[in-house]
């Protein structure tokens, strides 16, 4: 079954909420979507790519996957608080990408502290924040349609996807919207239990 793809016109009209606007940058291909969005982009812009050729992951790693098969997309955050706070902003964003991803399959995921979301016991997404003057670049992968030979062969941890533990590939565009809207409730209450 051919991928529907994320261009603005798939995706717009089914955004919620202020993640995904006012700015949504698109890109066919590129190196990494956290060098998509401009610097000055407002909180809640979002770049996504359908192939990522090197994305970043933490300890230098990367996160490559070929065109239609992931969700892709990195998110502009400005939170107004101390930067040694920062870091505990990565493992609330595993843990809403894995909400996200139960609400929309049913199946029951876990997060390997402090970025992976693992299902079946394999890394099924993760996520990497960078921080640079006030703005965090919130980077996103997730593993949707790829098939066993599409997924690295010697990974750190091992790689699956959503349609190879499921037996089919969700609409990626609605686990998108619900990852945002995910991501938009467990930053707002985090963003509160900072502040206090």
């Amino acid at each position: 079954m051919m991928a529907i793809s994320l261009t603005p016109r798939q995706v717009r009209p089914r955004l919620e909420g202020r993640f995904g606007t006012p700015l949504y940058l698109y890109a066919v291909r590129c190196f990494s979507t956290q060098d998509l969005l401009p610097f000055d982009a407002p909180e809640g812009a979002l770049a996504i790519a359908e192939e990522q050729r090197h994305g970043r992951g933490r300890r230098g790693r990367t996160w490559q996957a070929s065109s239609g098969t992931s969700l892709l997309f990195s998110l502009c955050l400005r939170p107004q608080v101390e930067t040694i706070r920062l870091s505990s902003l990565t493992p609330v964003a595993a843990e809403a990408i894995a909400a996200a991803i139960t609400t929309v399959t049913g199946a029951e995921t876990t997060v390997k502290d402090p970025n992976d979301v693992l299902l079946a016991g394999r890394k099924v997404a993760g996520t990497i924040a960078e921080a640079s003057l006030g703005r965090v670049t919130l980077g996103v992968g997730v593993n949707v349609g790829q098939g066993a030979g599409e997924l690295p062969e010697h990974p750190v941890f091992p790689a699956t996807s959503l349609a190879l533990e499921l037996g089919a590939a969700p609409d990626r565009v609605e686990l998108l919207v619900q990852i945002l809207r995910c991501l938009e409730n467990h930053y707002e209450r985090w963003l509160a239990e900072v502040a206090t």
